[in-house]
């Protein structure tokens, strides 16, 4: 956990770095040389104190060590050039291991102001190593700062989303584990501490021998086409107990010498975007595209071993687009990986992105021991969609796993998933029809019909047959004196998301009689916006997103682009009122 008073000094350095250094990532890297720095003075300096010699910082290196930078009476101008001929110098340290020398490749101070280096100094001399997982913590809060990597079209995964999909696939201590789109580690750290926590006795001890340790950390591996990016994960995994992390420098989709490499457990969240032109890639690709997110997911699957098993994040082009590259890579994943697709919601990327993604679950062997594919569906994964992201109450998350896991548990024994109660007992979380709550089960045949192997969980939804209904279809304006539509106001005015009213989608519907607005807006809101105001004793309807979803409200609300609002003629209103109260 990290404490406040490292969080804090991390602040602070960014905060002094930003009035000289204003892009995120460069501040990032300042830092991490920096911190890099100063812990190898602090294992010189223990060194020392046990009877032994500097390593780091000996030889025509002793003038750079950290005492030599922050000693009283050096003037401004000398610490300056000091450091930067340092770390300019650092790669051809003879005492310092390749690792590190990786660290210090090309890097450089992109300022010439000694009072904000001198400034930045003294907080980085605050920093402390005697925890190393403090200080991977410490680390992984600097990543956070990350959002966007601009072009290249990489984005920061929450950790949360990481933490799930690795519980989910469920990496184990003897299974190499690779990330061809690494960015900082974030998939690899999440990895290795799921591994040490599977493998921890009663007491909290560790029950892993020291050749499985060994064994463990040898089979993680990270490709990255960003030498920032490489820099980055050797950092991180390095202060998470990799002694010597294997990250390359690496570009997945046009390099081919490590093509014949193979892998238990990939885990990735590829980059969304492809250069103007596309991308060129080599000829060993089953599906022949010039998508980024195509490539990476063929890439993906072709790479696990016969028993592999590898969780994506992809964009939703991936789940419906028609070209035929797109259908050609469902048609590979339906019929030789794919075994559950689960949808997160649009704001998953705020503030950075608000891509619509979903998780690609494979698992090479059991899909081919079940001709079925489950969707599952996350609505609210713990934060708000907002650009702040704040924590809120609902969260889908660990109930998808459960049904995820009984599911996946399942299918691996060799069980009925979608019994109607004769034989086999349904799943624990299936509703009456068999099917999970959070999600449902369809054939690969229904999938496979037309040939668009589309991956839109809902559309394999069985619908009731209102033909057969014994009561009659009307139109809802039959039944209305008016439909209003919704809409959303911009997110880019504060002033619009400060108010009092209610501005519910459709995430926010959990039932017909019940709503848990998560966001409010102003009366300006409303007159500037396509938004219209539904007075209580009304009906919302969704009418896109959420299909199909009622809710009729006893509170005046505004609703989303997603939804209608039906006003109700006065006897259909008062059966409907009546209908809510007796459940």
């Amino acid at each position: 956990m990290l404490d406040t008073a490292t969080k804090r000094r991390i602040d602070t350095a960014r905060d002094i770095l930003v009035g000289k250094v204003p892009d995120p990532k460069s501040q990032v890297e300042q830092i991490t040389i920096a911190l890099i720095y100063k812990f190898m003075d602090d294992i010189d300096a223990d060194s020392e104190e046990l009877g032994g010699q500097r390593t780091f910082f000996a030889g025509d290196f002793a003038r750079y060590g950290w005492p030599q930078l922050v000693r009283a009476g050096l003037g401004g101008h000398e610490t300056l050039n000091l450091y930067a001929e340092a770390i300019t110098r650092m790669p051809e340290n003879p005492g310092i291991p390749p690792l590190f020398r990786d660290i210090f490749n090309n890097a450089y101070l992109p300022y010439r102001d000694p009072e904000t280096l001198r400034a930045f100094l003294k907080v980085i001399d605050e920093f402390t190593y005697d925890h190393s997982e403090r200080l991977g913590d410490a680390f992984e809060y600097l990543l956070s700062v990350l959002g966007s990597q601009g072009d290249a079209g990489q984005f920061r995964t929450p950790r949360h989303i990481i933490d799930f999909i690795v519980s989910v696939i469920d990496p184990k201590k003897d299974e190499r584990v690779l990330d061809p789109a690494c960015g900082t580690a974030g998939f690899l750290i999440s990895s290795y501490k799921h591994i040490l926590k599977s493998n921890t006795d009663d007491e909290g001890n560790s029950a892993l021998t020291p050749d499985e340790k060994g064994t463990l950390a040898a089979n993680f591996r990270g490709y990255d086409i960003s030498p920032d990016m490489v820099r980055l994960s050797l950092v991180n995994l390095y202060l998470h107990g990799f002694v010597e992390p294997h990250i390359a420098e690496y570009d997945t989709l046009t390099s081919e010498e490590r093509w014949n490499e193979y892998a238990d457990v990939i885990l990735a969240n590829p980059p969304f975007m492809s250069p103007k032109g596309g991308i060129r890639p080599h000829r060993r690709f089953s599906v022949q595209s010039k998508r980024s997110e195509v490539l990476f997911v063929d890439y993906i699957a072709e790479h696990l071993t016969p028993t592999g098993r590898a969780g994506i994040i992809v964009p939703e082009g991936i789940i419906f687009q028609s070209q035929t590259a797109h259908k050609q890579l469902r048609k590979m994943l339906v019929e030789n990986y794919l075994v559950a697709v689960v949808s997160l919601p649009a704001g998953v990327f705020q503030p950075y992105s608000g891509v619509k993604t979903s998780i690609l679950l494979l698992d090479k062997a059991l899909a081919q021991k079940t001709d079925r594919v489950a969707f599952f569906k996350v609505e609210n994964d713990g934060f708000d969609l907002g650009a702040q992201r704040r924590e809120i109450a609902e969260n889908d998350l660990p109930k998808v796993r459960e049904e995820l896991g009984e599911y996946l548990g399942r299918l691996r024994e060799g069980e009925s998933v979608t019994s109607d109660g004769v034989g086999e007992p349904k799943m624990e979380y299936a509703t009456d029809n068999g099917q999970p709550k959070f999600g449902l089960i369809a054939e690969k045949g229904k999938i496979a019909a037309g040939g668009e192997y589309n991956l839109s969980g809902e559309r394999y939804r069985e619908t009731i047959n209102y033909a057969s209904m014994k009561w009659p279809m009307v139109e809802l304006g039959d039944v209305c004196d008016d439909i209003l539509n919704g809409g959303t106001p911009s997110t880019k005015n504060e002033a619009y998301w400060n108010g009092d009213i209610p501005w519910i989608t459709s995430a926010d519907i959990v039932n017909v009689k019940t709503a848990k607005p998560r966001k409010y807006i102003t009366e300006e809101a409303i007159r500037e916006s396509a938004t219209n105001l539904i007075k209580k004793g009304n009906v919302i309807v969704v009418t896109r997103v959420g299909l199909g979803k009622l809710f009729r409200n006893d509170f005046d609300v505004c609703i989303s682009q997603d939804s209608q609002g039906a006003l109700l003629h006065e006897r259909i209103a008062k059966v409907l009122k009546w209908c809510r109260l007796s459940g």
